[in-house]
Parts: structure tokens; sequence; C-alpha cells
């Protein structure tokens, strides 16, 4: 691992899943002082930013931002309520049925788009996200081919790579992970990921949030736990199995 220079900064697309939670823990452990971004982007669930703030400051986040981009207004997910949430998928299903309905169109340009603006101010060049290409095959912008795309568009968007020759670099330290792999990096770097959300379609009972456990994150969530050998520590829905 190549050695931070002493202060770096990094930002980081912190959604409050255990993914971003994870990739958080995976800067600071690069040795980054973590600066977390948290998108409101019209997602059906406020307790998502609920858990990206306690996961930022379970982490030691040096700051934490919150813009409110409403993807919402243009539709076509159904994380942004633009239809049902796909339930009771098999694995098969989830791997290789195509982009599935919970995509939001461009978010993760989008998401990138705002890291880099936050960056170029604070004199970071590094941006960490969060996204796994084996879970999640079917989304575009969850790929490696995306992310070196968007490194070359950082170049040539900013002030500073255009006059001053900065290289942004994107890192998604769990890109080939499975889920199993990554509870096993939770726990390696110290991660309570009882303080994370990750349910596209949560239930509230007697003023709890709990997931549903039948959504593809759920389905994915909770089989990496179970092949790691460890129990989910988040509120399931009665009946689910873990």
């Amino acid at each position: 691992m190549a050695v931070v220079p002493s202060l770096a900064r990094a930002v980081c697309l912190v959604s409050g899943g255990m993914d971003s939670a994870v990739t958080l823990a995976e800067a600071r452990a690069a040795g980054f002082a973590t600066h977390a971004l948290t998108v409101a982007y019209g997602q059906r669930h406020a307790c998502e930013l609920a858990a990206a703030r306690r996961v930022a400051r379970s982490l030691g986040a040096a700051e934490q931002r919150e813009l409110a981009v409403d993807l919402s207004a243009f539709g076509g997910s159904a994380l942004t309520g633009a239809g049902a949430i796909p339930k009771d998928r098999s694995d098969e299903a989830i791997a290789g049925g195509g982009v599935p309905a919970s995509y939001v169109p461009a978010r993760n340009t989008v998401l990138l788009a705002l890291a880099l603006a936050w960056a170029e101010v604070l004199g970071a060049r590094d941006l960490y996200l969060g996204v796994n290409a084996l879970d999640y095959s079917g989304y575009p912008d969850c790929r490696a081919e995306f992310l070196r795309a968007f490194e070359s568009l950082a170049q040539l968007a900013t002030a500073a790579g255009t006059e001053h020759g900065a290289h942004f670099r994107v890192h998604a330290p769990l890109l080939a992970l499975s889920k199993k792999d990554i509870v096993l990096r939770a726990e390696a770097l110290g991660v309570d990921l009882g303080l994370t959300h990750s349910c596209y379609d949560p239930l509230e009972a007697a003023g709890q949030v709990l997931a549903c456990g039948r959504c593809d994150a759920c389905r994915l969530r909770l089989k990496g736990f179970r092949e790691a050998g460890r129990r989910d520590p988040v509120a399931y829905a009665e009946g689910t199995e873990r």
C-alpha cells in the first residue's frame, strides 16, 4: 500500500449502507483524513441518511456534509418511488437479470461529480466509493470501466486538473469482493455493521426500523453474513431467515 502524506484528505461517499461504511473505514485505514459526503437524492427512506450520520461519527470522519439533489424528480427507479421494489428474487436472478428496477439513472455519475467538486475545494485528490461489481453486476455505474472513465473526466473537468496537473483517483476497495468478504473486512477494520442500513423497503414497528429481509439488498447482505458465519446485528421483519 502506498504511503499517504500526513493530513492528506479524501472525500468518501457515505450512504449509510454496509459497503459505504466499510469503504469509509478503508480510507481511514489508508491514512486519509476522511470527509464524508451523503446525498439525499430522493430515496424513499430517511433512515438511510440517519445511518450515514451514525457511520460517519463512528468512524471518525473529519467532517460530514449532506446535500439534497432530488433525482426522484426524473423518476426511473424503484428506489425513488417509481414502481415497486423487487422482492424475493433468487441469487441467480439478482446476479444475471440485467439492470434491476432499483437502478437510479446516472446516480453514481452525479454523486461522484459532487464528490469531485468538494475534493477540488478541499485540495483532495482521492475519492472513495463503495461500489461492488460482483453483487451488483447489473448496475452499469458499479464497474471498473466506469470508474477509470470518471478519473479521465476529472482531469479535464477541473481547474486542478487542467491548470495544475492534478490527478484524481477513484478508489473502490470493495469492487471485487463478495458480501462474505465485506462482512469479514468490516470485522477486521472494527466497523459496527449494526449502525448501517441496507434495506430498500424497510418497515417500522413500535418506533423501530426493520429491514424487510426480502429485497435484493437484504438478500445479498444476509447471504454474506451466513457465508461468513456471522449474524447480522440489524433488526429484520418477523420471519426473516438468517
